[in-house]
């Protein structure tokens, strides 16, 4: 390959994972067994593409439960809810399907044991971010956001005498939040790590995968929604690993022109909520303009996935003995 032919190094891998693949068929499933409308609290996942799709077939979008007519039946988003969510939409007679991804539900699980057992809990996380306001729902009051290393010195200096965990949302970057967990530590020396990691695999993943790009990459296009926490940490992580330029597009017809003056070297990735539909629109809207070579980049395999909703499962047929 010729040093100066135009190229796409494409990452691998990019797009839905499974949390954001089982949450989309939830609605979907929903859709075909019950018919329309089914009511879905705040958006199912962080993409507008995705949303106006399921808009489209009958999927109505509402900020709170209490916007739903009793009865109905209403999906959570991905991104979790607090169990006051949980109790209002009990009362209004809402027949619920949780699509929760299983990842942050493991958060949530952590937060109530931790508050079991007397710890304040130190979360790192964006605030407003629907994941946060969940998690934090779960022990509002030991709960302790932490958002950014400039939230370490806004903590209370009570937090001192108490015993400390650490949980963070799972759409972060990787090494912001360990910048931030080694402030907090260097603040309170006797906080406790977590049991497992809670940033999640796909998020980690995408983001090794940008890292082993953007050094080679002119330019770095990263395809995903403004609202997805995610996909904004993958453009600052390729600007960070040494992409010259990086923005992040809805669609290709987004990508101006003048992104690719002198741009020899493309790299090209998707949030975790991303079909890969509106990946393959800016590739062809790339090779029309001359970024014909396409050579994908593979930095781990996935293979994981999580079973729908229990009530959006097919019934088991029981085999008759002979």
């Amino acid at each position: 390959m010729s040093s100066t032919e135009k190229k796409v190094l494409l990452a691998a891998p990019r797009g839905y994972c499974a949390g954001v693949d089982r949450a989309v068929e939830t609605v979907e499933k929903a859709l075909e067994n019950y018919g329309a409308p089914v009511y879905v609290r705040k958006e199912i996942v962080h993409n507008r593409f995705v949303v106006d799709s399921l808009r489209e077939r009958g999927a109505i979008f509402v900020e709170e439960a209490d916007e739903v007519p009793e009865g109905a039946h209403l999906v959570f988003s991905a991104h979790g809810i607090s169990p006051a969510v949980r109790d209002q939409a009990k009362s209004l007679n809402l027949q619920t399907l949780d699509a929760t991804c299983p990842l942050v539900t493991k958060v949530h699980n952590e937060a109530k044991r931790f508050d079991r057992d007397g710890y304040h809990i130190l979360l790192v996380g964006h605030e407003g971010h629907e994941e946060v306001e969940g998690t934090s729902g779960e022990a509002p009051e030991v709960t302790h956001l932490v958002d950014g290393l400039e939230g370490v010195d806004q903590l209370p200096d009570y937090l001192a005498d108490e015993k400390l965990v650490w949980l963070s949302q799972t759409t972060l970057s990787v090494d912001e939040t360990m910048q931030i967990v080694v402030k907090l530590k260097e603040r309170f020396p006797h906080l406790q790590d977590p049991p497992s990691d809670d940033i999640c695999y796909a998020t980690q993943n995408r983001q090794v995968a940008v890292k082993a790009i953007a050094p080679e990459s002119d330019l770095f296009l990263v395809v995903g929604s403004q609202n997805s926490s995610n996909s904004k940490r993958m453009v600052e992580v390729a600007l960070q690993y040494g992409a010259k330029a990086s923005y992040l597009v809805d669609f290709a017809t987004q990508i101006e022109e003048s992104w690719l003056d002198g741009v020899e070297t493309i790299g090209l990735s998707s949030g975790a909520s991303v079909p890969e539909i509106l990946v393959r629109d800016v590739l062809e809207f790339l090779a029309e303009r001359g970024f014909t070579a396409v050579d994908e980049v593979t930095t781990a395999s996935e293979k994981i996935t999580f079973a729908l909703p229990r009530e959006l499962r097919p019934a088991r047929t029981v085999k008759q003995a002979l």
